[in-house]
């Protein structure tokens, strides 16, 4: 009995030592992290584009004595840290790339870069927040490499390129990274990665268990008719009202014919395009949208309703349907005992009273396919000052998106807390 108090009492300490040590790397570690953080939002690059922020990483890794591979997904960076103990190999993943949007915020840092996209030249900013997890990933990488010796297990840095998309023509992202075995190669455990967002104070952070985030798929109806005078729509066959029919009876796929009760979806138009002139119906209309869901069943038989729907609809008129079904991201579940696990790391960053279980949300993110293959937990960071509601503070993607840096220790600290936490709850006893 004495000789278990001793060793409980012994594990308690190495514990809280270690805590200690960390706490004290940690904040040795905020001011770098938010001077990398001002760098790369000075220099902002489009996704498949990252080349310059990709050595700045790469650099930064090579310092802190890793073994780092360059060149995947044409910039991703990847950093393996392999730890003084046996143990399981934890991915932690930050997304590097900007938005081609033209920042309107009053800071020093501000971005002034610009660029080509889709033929036209555009300002380029880090609106979503990514120069945030680079930096906070960054400052983790080097915390850890601080502490290699008394780590249990393996840590993969992995600094994605292209989540917002990669340019049309192109493959990219998290797809493209598994696509060519980094998985395999390093074969993890267990994926943790983490998102800044507006719509939370700085510092809370946010988080659930299963779906998070929603998947992300466009599709495209080109309806054919046959082109005749407005005078007379009865001489050809009329691709406006066909369209319109399947417009309206597409919205029923999801208010009547799938189960709302599993989960919510949603089918969106965002694009119509048809006709040239007011007195002549046109031989097409070209129709665009989204498709968001949070069950990945659900998510195939929204496909297939969909087709079924639109094709019969403009034949009922006469008219044809070509649909057209391009598959984006998929469903961002958080692992269910992943999540249970993950909390008290969280609370030890940010305070236990400033970690809350957040709704749903329809945006989507390309950490899904990473965890499709593994356990993984994604989760949000507020980075809106004080004085600042978060229901009103610009949005991510907007020009005028802002950072209250005082989050990122917290960031940084909950990333670097989940890795640690999950070699103590492998090590053997």
């Amino acid at each position: 009995m004495k000789k278990t108090l001793l060793s409980l009492a012994l594990a308690l300490a190495a514990t809280q030592a270690q805590a200690a040590d960390v706490e004290k790397q940690l904040v040795q570690t905020e001011n770098k992290v938010i001077e990398w953080r001002r760098h790369l939002h000075q220099n902002p690059e489009l996704g498949n584009r990252e080349f310059e922020t990709a050595k700045y990483v790469a650099a930064h890794l090579k310092s802190l004595g890793m073994e780092v591979e360059t060149g995947i997904a044409h910039t991703g960076v990847v950093g393996f840290l392999k730890g003084g103990k046996p143990g399981p190999t934890v991915a932690l993943r930050a997304d590097m790339d900007a938005l081609p949007v033209t920042e309107q915020v009053d800071i020093p840092f501000a971005s002034k870069a610009k660029t080509e996209y889709n033929g036209e030249e555009v300002g380029v900013m880090h609106a979503c927040g990514h120069d945030t997890h680079v930096a906070m990933l960054m400052g983790a990488a080097q915390v850890l490499a601080g502490m290699r010796d008394e780590l249990a297990g393996n840590v993969l840095f992995i600094f994605q390129p292209a989540e917002e998309g990669a340019p049309d023509g192109e493959e990219g992202g998290a797809e493209l990274m598994l696509k060519e075995g980094l998985f395999k190669k390093y074969k993890p455990a267990v994926a943790f990665g983490q998102h800044v967002t507006s719509s939370l104070p700085a510092g809370m952070i946010g988080y659930r268990s299963g779906p998070l985030m929603a998947s992300s798929d466009e599709f495209r109806i080109n309806v054919k008719g046959r082109q005749t005078h407005g005078s007379r729509p009865w001489g050809g066959v009329d691709p406006i009202t066909a369209a319109a029919q399947i417009i309206m009876g597409t919205q029923t796929i999801v208010s009547r014919q799938i189960d709302i009760t599993k989960e919510p979806a949603v089918v969106s138009f965002g694009k119509i395009d048809g006709g040239v002139r007011n007195n002549i119906i046109p031989d097409s209309v070209f129709l665009n949208g989204t498709i968001r869901n949070f069950d990945m069943d659900n998510r195939q038989e929204i496909f297939n309703r969909l087709k079924v729907t639109a094709e019969n609809l403009a034949k009922s008129s006469g008219a044809e349907a070509e649909v057209e079904i391009i598959e984006g991201y998929p469903v961002t579940a958080n692992d269910p005992t992943l999540t249970e696990a993950a909390i008290p790391a969280l609370q030890s960053a940010a305070g236990k009273d400033k970690v809350i279980v957040v709704p749903k949300v329809t945006g989507a993110e390309d950490f899904s396919f990473f965890a499709n293959e593994i356990p993984g937990f994604y989760y949000f960071l507020g980075v809106t000052p004080k004085g600042t509601d978060p229901a009103t503070a610009a949005s991510n993607h907007s020009p005028r998106f802002y950072v209250d840096e005082s989050a990122l220790k917290v960031g940084t600290e909950a990333i670097t807390q989940l890795t640690l936490d999950y070699f103590a709850s492998q090590a053997k006893p």
